[in-house]
């Protein structure tokens, strides 16, 4: 019977009733919370949206805010979709930890207030638990996900701003929201996230798909808007990958510095002290401190010195390349930069080559010989061909801002001649209609 009359009561916030039962019976609301076969009067009070009895009740017993009604919702759940602020901060302060509980369908209160478009419920749940933000829905579905598919754009604003990061998130089959969105065609969000957000417009989902090749397999009379809306964004995106070495030299500029560094130091230790090392005393033959083996060696000794001063300068130039400050987002400074550390590289393994084969016996430096011709023959190749294809494509881009077009890919030849010959029937076509 005073289990019914608090029912009665958290359903009509009456908290002079409340007050009266408990006077009569201190250990009712413990006793609830162990036989409340489905919702405890807190999820009554909740659902009502009474604030009043809803801190009456926490100030009695704070425990009834992590229990669970027979969804596994608690009443942090039902406060979350009901839109009542005031009755979730009052559940965030009884028992915080709630913000990570899940229902019978795997949703925490956050992914509640996210699919019922509770703003207000968004931002204090956020600010009190931004953890719980980054839990995922069964399905893989994340906040952003789920704002999309119940159509709750203010909601997916809000999360945008707050969660930059859940942008590129995707679900169990590698959609993003923006593959989503494309796929349903929902230009307002398509526009919001390209204009607003940095979303990686290359993202493939499990199929292989990015947002626009699903564009590309909808009919072309219900694709044009979104198609001008993705393709500067897209462009742009294009525009980024291709300074990625640009980047990458930025990043490993401390790096290629120290191994230039390294290299000049190698070749200024050999050019002073020469495989076979030199000579301790004066002769009629020779000095003291003159290399050893400009004597044994002579013609190795000229190929030595010419090696090791190129990698010595070449190192030395690649320094200075580094600390000038060029402009290496344009090609030509980047080739430059590959040339001479390209040199510098050569030339210090040719110097190695002659002070290895200098300094071994008689009897083995036939067969060494042979070898190290072998292994810089590779390498020498590797390296020209190398040199040759980036030149090449520097040259090419060189003529092409020029107008003049040296190579194409067959596809792309194709592709133009398809254009110009529908562009041939749109004139033939016009002049015998003008006829």
């Amino acid at each position: 019977m005073a289990e019914k009359r608090l029912y009665d009561a958290a359903a009509k916030g009456d908290e002079k009733a409340l007050y009266e039962l408990l006077q009569e019976d201190p250990l009712l609301l413990n006793r609830v919370s162990y036989t409340s076969p489905n919702k405890t009067p807190l999820h009554v009070a909740t659902i009502h949206g009474h604030l009043p009895f809803v801190k009456q009740i926490l100030s009695q017993n704070s425990l009834l805010a992590e229990e669970l009604d027979s969804q596994q919702s608690s009443a942090l759940h039902l406060a979350s979709a009901k839109d009542h602020v005031e009755i979730v901060k009052e559940m965030l302060r009884a028992a915080p930890g709630m913000c990570m509980s899940r229902d019978s369908q795997g949703r925490n209160p956050l992914h509640l207030a996210a699919i019922k478009g509770q703003v207000r419920v968004l931002g204090e749940l956020f600010r009190e638990a931004p953890y719980a933000a980054r839990e995922k829905e069964d399905g893989g579905l994340s906040l952003l996900h789920m704002c999309f598919k119940y159509n709750q754009f203010e909601a997916l604003k809000i999360l945008v701003l707050q969660m930059n990061e859940l942008l590129n998130w995707k679900d169990d089959d590698g959609d993003t929201i923006l593959h989503m969105a494309v796929r349903d065609k929902r230009i307002e969000i398509i526009q919001y996230l390209v204009e607003n957000t940095n979303i990686d417009m290359n993202s493939k989902n499990s199929k292989g798909q990015t947002p626009m090749s699903i564009l590309d397999q909808a009919p072309p009379d219900t694709t044009s808007e979104i198609r001008q809306i993705l393709t500067p964004k897209l462009q742009s995106s294009n525009i980024n990958t291709q300074t990625k070495p640009v980047k990458w030299l930025t990043k490993k500029r401390d790096a290629i510095m120290v191994v230039a560094i390294l290299i000049a130091t190698m070749a200024f230790q050999a050019g002073v002290s020469p495989a076979g090392g030199v000579w301790q005393d004066d002769s009629d033959a020779h000095r003291a401190g003159e290399a050893v083996m400009a004597y044994n060696h002579p013609k190795a000794y000229k190929s030595f010195i010419r090696s090791n001063t190129i990698a010595f300068v070449s190192s030395l130039s690649t320094i200075l390349l580094l600390i000038s400050g060029l402009p290496f987002k344009r090609r030509l400074f980047m080739w430059i930069l590959m040339v001479i550390m390209w040199l510098t590289v050569t030339s210090i393994a040719v110097t190695y080559a002659i002070s290895i084969v200098a300094v071994t016996p008689k009897k083995d430096r036939k067969s060494l010989s042979h070898v190290i011709e072998i292994g810089l023959t590779v390498w020498c190749s590797v390296m020209g061909i190398l040199l040759g294809g980036n030149t090449l494509r520097l040259i090419d881009r060189w003529l092409k801002n020029r107008g003049v077009t040296v190579w194409r890919p067959q596809r792309f030849r194709n592709s133009v001649h398809e254009k110009n010959s529908q562009e041939s029937v749109r004139i033939c076509g016009s002049r015998t209609l003008c006829c």
